[in-house]
C-alpha cells in the first residue's frame, strides 16, 4: 500500500510577504486554507471563500488556490467552471435573474427572458460590455406562487410582465446605478 501523500501545511505565500502582487486580500484566502488544514477535498469551501473575498474567481485567484491546496490548476478550473455559483468574470453594476423553473416557464418566463436579453443587450449568463448589467437565469427561486419571477439586484419581483422587465432594464441602461 502506498504511503499517504503529505499535504502542504503553509500558505501559498508567507504571511510576511503576502501575495506576490501585494494584494492583501490573499491573506484572507490563506486564513481559509489554514482553517481547512490545506486539505485538497476542501477545494469548494476555499473557492467559496475566495469568491466572497474577491467577488470573482479570476486566473490569479484560481492559481493561488491551486498552489495553496497542491492541486493541478486544471482541477481547480474544472471545479470552478462546473458549479454554477462560481463566477469567473465580474458581475455588472446591476444583476437581473430570470427564473426559468417549471412554474415560471409555464407562466411565460421564456418570453420574459427573451425581452430581458433584448433590453439589456446581453444574453443570459453574460454582462453587458459596459459592465452595467449582468443577466442570469436560475432553475428555481423557490417562490413558484409568484411566477413568472425576476430578481432585480437581489429584490424579488413576482407576477412580472415582459414589459415591466424591459422598463426596469432600460432604466438601468440609460441611468446611473
Amino acid at each position: 500500500m502506498d504511503k499517504p501523500v503529505r499535504r502542504q501545511t503553509r500558505p501559498a505565500c508567507s504571511a510576511e510577504t503576502g501575495h506576490p502582487g501585494g494584494d492583501g486580500r490573499f491573506r484572507l484566502v490563506d486564513e481559509e486554507l489554514k482553517r481547512q488544514r490545506f486539505r485538497q477535498d476542501s477545494l469548494i469551501e476555499v473557492l467559496h471563500r475566495s469568491q466572497q473575498v474577491f467577488g470573482v474567481l479570476d486566473d490569479d485567484v484560481l492559481r493561488y488556490v491551486s498552489r495553496g491546496l497542491g492541486l493541478p490548476p486544471s482541477r481547480v478550473y474544472g471545479v470552478a467552471t462546473f458549479y454554477h455559483l462560481f463566477r469567473l468574470t465580474p458581475r455588472g453594476d446591476h444583476t437581473c435573474t430570470v427564473c426559468t423553473g417549471t412554474a415560471c416557464y409555464v407562466k411565460g418566463a421564456e418570453r420574459v427572458l427573451a425581452v430581458a436579453e433584448q433590453s439589456a443587450g446581453a444574453r443570459a449568463g453574460e454582462t453587458t460590455p459596459d459592465g452595467r448589467i449582468t443577466l442570469e437565469t436560475a432553475r428555481c427561486i423557490g417562490s413558484c406562487g409568484l411566477a413568472p419571477l425576476v430578481v432585480f439586484d437581489g429584490e424579488v419581483a413576482g407576477h412580472v410582465s415582459a414589459e415591466e422587465v424591459a422598463d426596469r432594464l432600460k432604466g438601468w441602461v440609460g441611468h446611473g446605478p
